[in-house]
Order: C-alpha cells, then structure tokens, then sequence
C-alpha cells in the first residue's frame, strides 16, 4: 500500500494549473478571466497569487503537466519562494505548441513513445526544480497503446523503483477500460502503477466504478475537470448561465456557487483522494473552497449524467479562448 498523497488531516481539495500556465485554455470564460494580461511575466503572477491563495485555503496538492505551458515553471519558481513542503504530481506525453498564442491551430501535440518519455523527465525536473511526487502518462489511451509498450513501462518501473509515484491520466468515452488495462500491467510481476487521475464529475461519471476498482487495489484516485472545464459552473453548460436546475437548486439551499456543489459531488465519492479545482483567479478559488463544507444530495444530482460520447463530443468542441 502505497504512502498517503497528503499529511493527515489535510483537506482533499488541491489545484491543477491547466489554466494557469499558459494563455489559452478550454475553460468556459478562460480567455475572460485571464482578460489583457497574458504575457508570460503577468501569467505567473496570476499562478502565483492563486497558488498563494491555494495554500492558505489548505490545499497541498498540485498539478501540472509539461504541455500546460509555464506551468512546472511557475510552480517549481512558487515553491522555491515559499519553500511550501507540497505535493507535485505532474504528466508526460503531450509537448506544448501553441507558441504562448490563444489562436494557435494546434495547442498541444500528444506522443507516449519512449524518447518523448526521455525528453520530458529531465525538462520537468529542471522546470519543477525538484522530482515530482507523482508522475503521470498524460491522457493514457487504449489506442496509444501505451500501456503495452514494454520500453516505457520499463522506464516508468524505474522511475517507481526511486521513489517516484507513476500512473496514469484518464480522459475520453473509454476511461474505465483504459484504467481497468492499467490494473493489469505488469513489469517483472509487479504493476509499477499507483495513481489515476481521472475526468468525473456530475455530467461524466462512468468511470467511477473502475475508479473504486483503482482504490480497492491500493491505488490513489485523483480527479479533474470536476466542474467540466466551466459548464458546471455559474457559466452554466453553453457560458450562458443554463445551469441545470438540480445544481442551481443546490446551490442556492447551501448558499453557494454551483461550482461549489459540483466539487463536493466529488469530494464525496468514497474512492476519492484528491479533487482538482482548475481555478483561473483568486475568486474562483474561493468559490470552489466552500466545497469542503457541504455535503450535497446526491440523489438529486444523479440524473445529470449525460452518455459518455456525447458529453466528450461537446467538450472536444470547447474553443480555446
């Protein structure tokens, strides 16, 4: 049984810096939040206030990835400041190319080969300045076919063997199948993984069966897009303000925010370690903090799952802004 992610004691909510590290992302309203400040030296400003603002709300994970732009950058520049004993997860696999623009055709180039995998260890350990906690193939998918290449399962079994927590991102209509082959991955009769992070929340929540496999094995279970990149949010599903009636309901009984409620959803599943709030500024930090307050019914929220492919086909047609 691998370590606690977290001291004891520590709230479960922490924060991924998708948003925070580079000028454009999916999130409804991004480009919004963000608004005129989006050169590189005002981005980690930004990151800068809103992991401060993080930390003094007691979350003491935080995510990254090599294709969040500045992300490690900012976040390795951040702890060294602070000299904050966090926990670092973050993934490799997908290489940034969007040139710090939010027009740009194409923003992030995926790859699970061995020399992408030998590329990015060594650029997030100088960006983090520091080996991550926990360390993530970004987005595995059966069609990769990562999880069968035996080079990079090796590689990854030695990064494991350091100390180093390995795993695994979810992401598509497929996630439960891609996990439960990653339970079953094995190097020198050992499965080198330990961690899964996981797309779940109010809209997408197939993969929580596999997800409580995960956790019954040992596994440390992490979540992302909780709030589905802004659609469960005050920002409703189309950033018009449609919020379901069930959250908005919710919400209003427990004086709160939908994001909020759809946060502590999560948080409330029993297989759950950490939940990412992907928040762009400080108030929406906040707003997502008093999810650590509420205990939702979630009998009232269960209808709001939508079929997998659907809810993917809508968050693969989310512009960048």
């Amino acid at each position: 049984m691998p370590a606690p992610l977290l001291p004891a004691g520590s709230p479960r909510l922490g924060l991924g810096l998708a948003a925070l590290g580079r000028p454009g992302y999916i999130n409804l309203g991004h480009g919004e939040d963000v608004g005129q400040g989006k050169g590189e030296t005002a981005m980690q400003a930004r990151a800068s206030e809103v992991l401060d603002a993080a930390w003094e709300g007691g979350a003491r994970y935080f995510d990254a990835a090599r294709s969040y732009g500045k992300a490690e950058a900012f976040l390795g520049a951040w702890l060294r400041a602070r000299a904050h004993p966090a926990t670092v997860g973050s993934k490799w696999g997908y290489t940034y190319t969007a040139g710090w623009r939010t027009d740009a055709e194409t923003h992030e180039v995926k790859d699970h080969s061995l020399s992408t995998l030998e590329r990015q260890w060594p650029e997030t350990l100088e960006a983090l300045g520091r080996a991550p906690d926990v360390y993530l193939i970004h987005s595995a998918t059966l069609d990769t076919g990562v999880l069968e290449d035996r080079a990079v399962l090796a590689r990854l079994a030695e990064l494991a063997a350091s100390g180093v927590r390995v795993g695994l991102s979810t992401s598509g209509p497929r996630q439960a199948g891609t996990l439960r082959r990653a339970l079953e991955v094995r190097v020198d009769g050992v499965n080198p993984f330990c961690v899964v992070q996981a797309t779940w929340n109010l809209l997408e929540p197939s993969a929580g069966e596999a997800l409580a496999e995960a956790q019954g094995q040992g596994w440390h279970v992490v979540l992302k897009e909780v709030v589905a990149n802004g659609r469960l949010t005050a920002r409703g599903l189309t950033g018009r303000g449609d919020v379901p009636p069930p959250l908005a309901e919710l919400a209003a009984e427990h004086h709160a925010t939908p994001d909020a409620v759809a946060l502590a959803a999560a948080l409330a599943q029993p297989w759950t370690d950490v939940v990412l709030s992907g928040a762009t500024t400080v108030e929406q930090w906040k707003s997502n903090l008093r999810a650590n307050g509420i205990r939702p019914d979630l009998a009232r929220l269960a209808h709001l799952a939508q079929p997998p492919q659907g809810y993917w086909k809508s968050r693969s047609a989310l512009p960048w802004t």
